[in-house]
């Protein structure tokens, strides 16, 4: 899995808003149950469903389940992920009063060294940290309390047309040298010096590739040699 991957799905959510008091779809499925109480805030709730549906549980929590920010932060530092230096797809942890605690969650979508824009949910411009809303916000790295990095796969390279086109080339020209330069098999040796006698091929590169025209001319050799001689 990849951060993109991650963030696309995570994109995917902006807008969806929850009905009643935290009754969200993101809630229903961690809980197994439709919400609508309070004391069930979702930011971290919506970070692990994100990842259940991108089929990388694994990477939050361990593959197990916490909606509760300051256990996700401790476990993921305990496991030699937690980072300073944010890049898209770590998941960033904040609090907004001033103290050191996690108490909001997000997913990191750039961060220009000054501030940072997440996808988080539950969360609104009226509200950081209990909006209800998944959106996109942009703050400032001060309220910034913690964050890791999942283990993502290396992002997928994409290849240019004109990319490939130069890499199979080379990788063709590179398979062709390589078969010119074999020897004949022991057991093609009498025919092919027969047929170098015959006129129907020079003998080079015995074991090279051989394209529709020179298989056409070998062929039409073959023909004139193993034809009467009047008809030749």
């Amino acid at each position: 899995m990849t951060a993109t991957k991650i963030l696309q799905l995570a994109c995917n959510e902006i807008g969806t808003t929850a009905t009643g008091e935290n009754n969200v779809k993101y809630n229903t499925a961690y809980y197994g149950r439709e919400i609508n109480a309070s004391g069930y805030a979702w930011c971290a709730v919506f970070v692990w469903w994100c990842f259940q549906q991108a089929g990388a549980s694994g990477l939050y929590y361990g593959g197990n389940k916490t909606a509760y920010c300051p256990t996700l932060l401790a476990y993921h530092t305990q496991q030699g992920q937690a980072v300073s230096a944010y890049e898209p797809g770590d998941i960033i942890f904040f609090n907004f009063s001033g103290k050191s605690n996690a108490a909001h969650v997000g997913i990191c979508e750039r961060f220009d060294g000054a501030n940072i824009t997440t996808i988080d949910g539950n969360t609104s411009t009226t509200s950081e940290a209990s909006g209800g809303t998944v959106a996109r916000r942009t703050r400032n790295k001060s309220y910034i309390v913690g964050a890791y990095r999942p283990g993502y796969q290396e992002e997928e390279e994409e290849v240019t047309q004109e990319q490939f086109n130069t890499m199979f080339a080379t990788a063709m020209t590179s398979y062709l040298a390589t078969q010119d330069a074999k020897a004949v098999s022991d057991w093609a040796k009498t025919e092919l010096a027969e047929a170098v006698t015959a006129g129907i091929t020079d003998g080079k590169a015995p074991q090279g590739a051989v394209t529709r025209e020179q298989a056409a001319i070998m062929a039409l050799r073959a023909m004139k040699a193993a034809a009467p001689e009047g008809e030749k």
